[in-house]
């Protein structure tokens, strides 16, 4: 697993939008709450049964934090959360996975805990 990779859960439609454009400016909720929230690898698993439980048709985006200007918040418990204050450029995510739901979870791609 690569420590300076975090990710972001979003539908398809959302990510091909932001193949389109080059950016991804953020979801409903991260435009309400000013910022784009993302999770660690081993906040990803709680973040997807916490906020899309009954979701389907969902991508893993595996973005990059070299180029990026994260801001790490305190959340859920107190943890830390990475925080982006801004458009996420394209050219900065790493990986997309399909994120099946099976049953009553998704399914991760290996290497996600």
């Amino acid at each position: 697993m690569n420590d300076s990779l975090i990710y972001k859960i979003m539908s398809a439609a959302e990510w091909h939008a932001a193949e389109r454009s080059g950016l991804f400016e953020g979801s409903a909720v991260d435009r309400r709450d000013g910022f784009i929230h993302f999770s660690t690898a081993t906040q990803i698993r709680e973040t997807a049964a916490r906020h899309f439980a009954s979701h389907d048709n969902l991508r893993l985006i595996a973005v990059d934090t070299a180029t990026l200007e994260i801001r790490w918040e305190p959340s859920r418990g107190g943890a830390l959360f990475p925080h982006l204050y801004g458009s996420l450029p394209t050219s900065a995510v790493r990986e997309v996975h399909a994120l099946p739901l099976e049953a009553d979870a998704h399914r991760f791609p290996s290497g996600i805990t």
